[in-house]
Parts: C-alpha cells; structure tokens; sequence
C-alpha cells in the first residue's frame, strides 16, 4: 500500500511540473511584442483624436458593443484618461489568464497618478490580435 501511494504522490508532482511547464511555455509564446505595438498605435491614436483608428484595434465584439468610434473614444475619455493621455508608458508582463492573453502596462496619468492598465488580447479569425478589454486600477509605488 505504502508503495501506491509513493508512486501516486510521484505521479501527481510529475503532473504539477507538466502544467507548471506547459503554463511557462504559453506565457513564453505570448507575443508580447505584438501586444505592445498594438497598445502603443492605439495610444497613438487616442493623442491624435484619431477615432477610426483607435476603435480598430478593438476586438469585431467590442466595436458591436460600442457601435461607433465616436462611441468608442467618449468611452475612453471620460473613464480611461490614463490610456487616453498618459504622461508616460511602462510596460509589463505578458501572461496567460483563464480570459486569454493579457499585458500589463503601467502608465502615469495626466494628473500624475499611477495606474496599471491590464489589456485582454483575443486573437482574430486572420491571426492577427485585437484588444479585447482594458482594465484599469490604481498602482502605488511606481513611476511610469
């Protein structure tokens, strides 16, 4: 009996370690410099007013969802000011969640307070990777 149960016991770490190396390898393929150009043009866009252009860096279910890039961008200025006009722009990991891929990026607001914006990525039907949702919370202790 002591024998079982020492194989299960080997048995269930040989599986953590295969999850625990599965999950680091999808955190290792996130294409994290593709997240960050993609939040970097939006942001682009957002400091130029460009509607149109921010609003197509959103996932085809967002822009259902707000219908217009006018929409959109009124969204965005009145409750994501420090994605909409940030003093500056740090970026973080990229890791893998149960709601897909995410990219942390930390960015000093217009006021100068600190935020970490949590970007989901889905990818498209082409490939290609579109902003999915961006969520926003205050972050002490760090200068963008």
């Amino acid at each position: 009996m002591a024998t079982v149960r020492f194989y299960i016991a080997i048995l269930g770490v040989a599986l953590a370690g295969m999850l625990m190396t599965a999950s680091a390898h999808a955190e290792d393929s996130l294409d994290s410099a593709a997240f960050q150009t993609i939040i970097k043009k939006q942001m682009t866009a957002f400091a130029s007013d460009n509607a149109k252009k921010a609003f197509s860096f959103a996932t085809s279910s967002l822009q259902q969802r707000f219908k217009t890039p006018e929409f959109f961008m009124q969204m965005v200025r009145q409750g994501y000011q420090p994605v909409y006009r940030p003093q500056g722009v740090t970026f973080g990991a990229s890791k893998m969640t149960e709601f897909g891929p995410t990219q942390e990026v930390f960015v000093t607001g217009p006021k100068g307070e600190n935020w970490l914006a949590l970007y989901s990525f889905e990818q498209q039907e082409d490939g290609t990777w579109r902003i999915s949702g961006c969520y926003l919370t205050k972050f002490d202790g760090f200068s963008a």
